[in-house]
């Protein structure tokens, strides 16, 4: 059985990291390369940068900050924000990470996953995608520029088009549980597993061990990602892996 991985997550503006509630109202967590190494000495599986301004404010990624951070790395490593091109995504792998994320440029021309895709492979290239209701009681819409702007476009189509257009992976974000820590949704991540036959990583509500063990065992999650519960010691990924082991979820524990 594969292990479910536990990946860190460094939401980064102005060179810092941040996080906040429902994408607002941030604050700052620290240094990325510093909360990168340790995340990663703390059992972290997988570690991911998202340069959270860089489309809003229609720059590239922060390339000195994924040098920094990559270079203390010995685990799988995703960048995310700005990457608007084929020459900006091999621009940060070339700094360093293994994998790029992308969002907002993907929607705006999907294409993009294709060129990363037949250049890095498959496994390079993560889909991030922002899910937010459409409405009560209804399915979920695709939100882009740091879930600041609404696309319409319904996030289990979008998930089957990237898949189909070569995406390794899907980064599911949603929007309504993003630092709220009560829990992640369980409902969206397993339609989202459903709908695809690459890994699905869940991310958006994690407070506690309880939240990992729901989103691994009722939504079907290949992985959980959580920032703010590890940035600001509320938890311990090497706590936390213990924990999930002991529920029967495998996972890589720490040395």
């Amino acid at each position: 059985m594969l292990t479910k991985r536990i990946i860190a997550c460094l939401d980064v503006k102005s060179g810092r990291v941040v996080k906040g509630v429902c994408f607002s109202d941030l604050r700052d967590a620290g240094d990325p390369a510093e909360l990168a190494c340790r995340h990663a000495a703390a059992g972290a599986d997988e570690i991911v940068l998202l340069d959270i301004s860089a489309t809003r404010e229609g720059r590239a990624t922060l390339l000195d900050v994924v040098r920094r951070s990559g270079r203390q790395l010995f685990i799988p490593f995703t960048v995310g924000g700005g990457i608007r091109s084929l020459e900006e995504a091999a621009a940060v792998i070339e700094a360093g990470c293994d994998k790029v994320a992308v969002n907002s440029a993907a929607i705006a021309r999907p294409e993009l996953i294709t060129e990363i895709a037949s250049r890095f492979g498959s496994q390079a290239v993560v889909v991030a995608v922002d899910a937010k209701h459409a409405a009560p009681d209804s399915g979920w819409n695709v939100w882009v520029a740091g879930g600041t702007q609404p696309t319409g476009r319904d996030v289990l189509a979008w998930v089957r088009e990237a898949e189909d257009r070569g995406a390794g992976e899907i980064l599911l974000t949603s929007m309504d549980r993003d630092g709220t820590r009560i829990g992640f949704d369980c409902d969206l991540t397993s339609q989202v597993f459903r709908s695809v036959h690459i890994p699905v990583i869940a991310s958006g509500g994690a407070g506690d061990a309880s939240h990992f063990v729901d989103v691994f065992h009722q939504g079907l999650a290949d992985a959980a990602l959580a920032a703010s519960i590890f940035h600001y010691g509320l938890n311990s990924i090497r706590e936390l892996k213990r924990n999930l082991a002991e529920q029967g979820i495998p996972v890589r524990l720490p040395c």
